[in-house]
């Protein structure tokens, strides 16, 4: 059971990056994947600067490599160069434009902000650590932070019974351990 929560930690924080990432890359008139595609072509060697490579790193569809790289050639992000040795293979090369935009989108790093949070912090598991990540994350971009019951502000227990102190709800006792959208973490106070 402690992996499955290590893991929802991992996805919660990729689902936050991914949210922030989106909002920026929209108001850019782009879409995650064509960042995902200038980021890689700027880590691949000269062997894997093409479009079936980026089909094969990326596990998607040749139409949809196809149709991101049209989008980065018209923008002028990236450039197609006939491989000298091969005419059958096209490089994809990024242009000063290209690599200006990747500097803009990771100047605004959000897992530098997490890695602030938790710096020179000791942590007794991997948990807790990616617990203060996720939680600076959320502060940082006013994202709820969609926690259990049982470890929110608002949670009471009178006689042996739950209840909601913003909704004036009672819980039930399985209940208290699901994720809730108006959780605020009882340390937050």
């Amino acid at each position: 059971m402690k992996n499955l929560n290590t893991f929802k930690l991992i996805e919660r924080i990729s689902t936050l990056v991914r949210a922030e990432e989106r909002k920026k890359l929209a108001a850019l008139g782009l879409q995650p994947i064509h960042i995902q595609v200038l980021d890689y072509l700027n880590s691949c060697n000269s062997y894997s600067n093409t479009a079936a490579a980026i089909t094969e790193y990326f596990g998607l569809t040749k139409g949809t490599v196809s149709q991101s790289l049209l989008v980065l050639e018209r923008r002028e992000l990236l450039e197609k160069v006939q491989d000298s040795e091969d005419a059958r293979i096209i490089h994809l090369n990024l242009t000063a434009k290209g690599y200006e935009l990747l500097a803009l989108v990771h100047a605004d790093d959000v897992f530098a902000q997490a890695e602030q949070a938790v710096k020179n912090q000791q942590f007794n598991s991997i948990d807790n650590a990616l617990l203060a990540a996720l939680e600076a994350l959320q502060k940082t971009h006013n994202a709820p932070s969609f926690g259990s019951c049982a470890t929110c502000i608002n949670f009471d227990v009178e006689d042996n019974h739950y209840l909601c102190s913003v909704t004036r709800l009672p819980l039930f006792q399985a209940e208290t351990d699901k994720i809730c959208r108006e959780h605020i973490p009882a340390h937050a106070a």
